[in-house]
């Protein structure tokens, strides 16, 4: 018996053992048309470039809604939550603070986000914005690292919009002059907010909780200053 023939170079990929792959197989090396969609660019740096745009001399509210909104409520939340539980430049809580009692709204009601002009409108200097954004990167940083995709049952529709109508009590009270009334409320959206942006249930979870521990420390703290109201009143007649 003869030997078999070698086999034909276009047997063979290059010249060695391993078969050419037919086209769209699996290992068929990819093309231009099939690559991987680059990841999606994170908040903090988002928000360190807006800082850093020198073409803007003001930073508007509507600036914000514009570049934020395909990233939907989490990282809007977030945003006009931050600058509450921090202490930021004068003027820097009204500017950002009222939008969350819209947003907080809209989300409830399971609507787009939408500001009205006279919010819209608002804004703030460039380096004021530069140096809240400076301050606030670090933890931002420190969190999107620890964000991950969990509990999915907390990211659905209907999920965030009963999430939705808590954001919108804390923001109601947020917005009161209540002592000890901004902070806590404030860090509870902002942990729902990182929840929403990234589908961290858990994050959802613990914003909730948090949430929910802040609504009963205000009502202790209107509680307290009810009752010496009271005591004041009937010791002074």
């Amino acid at each position: 018996m003869s030997p078999e023939p070698p086999a034909k170079p276009e047997d063979t990929a290059s010249g060695t053992d391993m078969p050419v792959p037919a086209p769209g197989s699996p290992g068929e090396p990819r093309g231009r048309g099939h690559r991987a969609p680059p990841p999606k660019k994170k908040l903090s740096l988002i928000l360190a470039e807006l800082a850093e745009d020198g073409a803007r001399e003001r930073i508007s509210v509507a600036d914000l809604v514009q570049i934020l909104q395909a990233r939907a409520f989490g990282a809007l939340l977030l945003v006009f939550a931050l600058p509450n539980v921090l202490p930021a430049p004068p003027g820097t809580s009204g500017i950002l603070g009222l939008p969350l009692l819209y947003l907080a709204a809209q989300m409830m009601l399971g609507k787009p986000a939408w500001l009205p002009a006279f919010i819209s409108k608002r804004s703030m200097l460039r380096e004021d914005f530069g140096a809240l954004i400076t301050r606030v990167t670090p933890m931002l940083m420190r969190a999107e690292r620890l964000l991950v995709p969990r509990l999915p049952a907390l990211s659905t529709p209907l999920a965030q919009q009963l999430v939705g109508g808590l954001c919108l009590v804390l923001a109601i009270v947020l917005v009161l002059p209540i002592p000890l009334g901004n902070m806590l409320p404030a860090f509870a959206i902002c942990l729902i907010a990182l929840g929403i942006l990234e589908r961290d249930g858990a994050w959802i979870l613990g914003g909730s909780a948090t949430g929910l521990l802040a609504l009963l420390i205000v009502y202790g703290v209107i509680y307290a200053m009810i009752r010496a109201a009271m005591f004041v009143i009937f010791n002074a007649f």
